[in-house]
């Protein structure tokens, strides 16, 4: 019998045998991914300004998370190929190289190009940390890392817009990368001096390593830039045909997975709202697609039609995963009975966010415009994880590990079609003509309003998930 004095884990001890300082440089790769999110969201409006390619800012986030997505469908199975370290340092200099492509980009298809690359990159330092997790630390301390890890979320949420706006108004918005893409060779340095363990340098067990799901994730990819095509020139059977044609291949996507039992992405049965599994699964995709037009298009609409600073809308846009992880913490421990109107409470606030920018961004309300990006993190801190939770419990026992890795699986996914939807609705808006007061003026309230239909969707979803607690 372990008693709980002796199940508490010894700090002291763990930083000096190594433990936590390795999990500090591993911790590195989470900083990197989170920080250059907000990042780019932030110098978004000089970057367009000195390149041009408006048009393309919606490819922008799709792009990188078509790369997130590949890189941790990737990840798990690359490990049982080769070393972990390996893995790591790859996945650092493919950061470290999509970093260097956006800051010497000339023109947006390269800058494209670097956010692909820092999406695989990101993506896998990213999935990589919890692989780490689970090889390289004692499952005593699991629950005190993967606490680290939403702090750390947080803090990087807080340094992104700071170094943009830093970088993109003192100097160049080319240096933000340029800053980036040096933390990205130090984390590949310090990923190859530091993990020496064996574990670190020998892969997992063979048969570990499921196949790749490669037709799933090419129809993805091919979805989602079907989708973003629609939105480059606007023209009714033109934008209309490649849209329906991009959300039917999305269909496809998850087709495809159910016929590959040995790999798949998703549970068999993602949508049934039957289950709790369908309806949680559904409210998480709803709300990640009809969420994103905020952090994709605020600092472009606030800057031109406002003329707010890149440093104010970076930290709007900061505060948003900053009150994710906050409530998140505050709502940890809540008791069962609470989960119910908790799931109910953050579906709900979620919905408010996303009514309160369609009011207050085209008004430039920036009280409103902080309360509704709180309101909006808060309701996905609040929610997620017990979602997450309900989930994984609904599954079948043979599929809850597929179930816990598809909710953020989804939420990228999620990410990315709603990137692609809202570079059309920004377009036809009248960013296609290019970025002025007048284009911003004109997309600054249909890329919200145009999503609460899905907001609805996310509500209903949410309410039956928690009636089934």
């Amino acid at each position: 019998m372990v008693t709980a004095e002796q199940a508490r884990p010894d700090w002291r001890a763990l930083w000096q045998s190594g433990d936590l300082a390795r999990f500090c440089f591993i911790s590195l790769g989470i900083f990197l991914h989170a920080t250059n999110e907000t990042m780019v969201a932030t110098i978004m409006p000089a970057m367009v300004r000195d390149i041009d390619g408006v048009e393309f800012v919606g490819w922008s986030f799709a792009v990188y998370e078509i790369g997130s997505i590949i890189a941790g469908a990737a990840s798990g199975r690359l490990v049982s190929l080769v070393s972990l370290r390996a893995n790591m340092v790859i996945a650092a200099l493919l950061f470290m190289a999509g970093c260097i492509v956006c800051a010497l980009a000339t023109a947006m298809p390269w800058f494209l190009l670097g956010r692909l690359l820092e999406g695989f990159g990101g993506g896998g330092l990213v999935a990589l940390a919890f692989v780490s997790v689970e090889r390289l630390f004692p499952r005593l301390i699991w629950p005190q890392l993967f606490a680290i890890m939403s702090a750390i979320w947080g803090v990087s949420a807080f340094a992104g817009p700071l170094l943009g706006a830093l970088a993109a108004e003192a100097i160049s918005w080319r240096w933000a990368f340029a800053a980036s893409a040096l933390i990205g060779c130090a984390m590949a340095a310090a990923s190859f001096a530091v993990l020496r363990m064996r574990a670190a340098l020998t892969p997992a067990e063979p048969q570990s390593r499921p196949s790749f799901p490669f037709e799933v994730l090419a129809c993805l990819a091919v979805s989602v830039i079907l989708i973003a095509i629609a939105g480059l020139a606007i023209e009714t059977v033109r934008s209309s045909l490649l849209l329906i044609t991009g959300l039917l291949g999305v269909g496809l996507v998850f087709r495809l997975d159910a016929r590959r039992p040995g790999a798949r992405l998703f549970p068999s049965r993602p949508f049934d709202w039957r289950s709790p599994v369908g309806t949680g699964m559904t409210m998480i995709a709803a709300f990640s697609v009809a969420t994103v037009s905020f952090g994709l298009y605020a600092p472009l609409i606030l800057t031109n039609l406002h003329g707010m600073p890149l440093l104010t809308t970076g930290y709007i846009i900061a505060s948003e995963s900053i009150a994710w992880s906050v409530l998140s913490i505050l709502v940890a421990n809540a008791p069962a009975h609470r989960e119910r109107l908790i799931i109910t409470a953050g579906a709900f606030m979620i919905a408010g966010g996303i009514a309160g920018f369609a009011y207050a961004v085209p008004q430039g309300a920036l009280p409103l415009i902080l309360f509704s990006a709180i309101l909006q993190g808060g309701g996905f801190g609040i929610a997620w994880p017990f979602v997450t939770r309900m989930i994984v419990a609904a599954a079948p026992p043979e599929e809850r590990t597929i179930a816990s890795s598809a909710v953020p699986t989804m939420q990228r996914l999620g990410y990315a079609v709603g990137a692609a939807i809202a570079g059309i609705i920004a377009n036809a808006g009248g960013f296609s003509k290019g970025l002025n007061a007048e284009t911003a003026a004109g997309a600054a309230s249909w890329l919200f309003v145009a999503f609460l239909p899905l907001a609805v969707v996310g509500c209903v979803a949410g309410w039956r998930t928690a009636r089934n607690l």
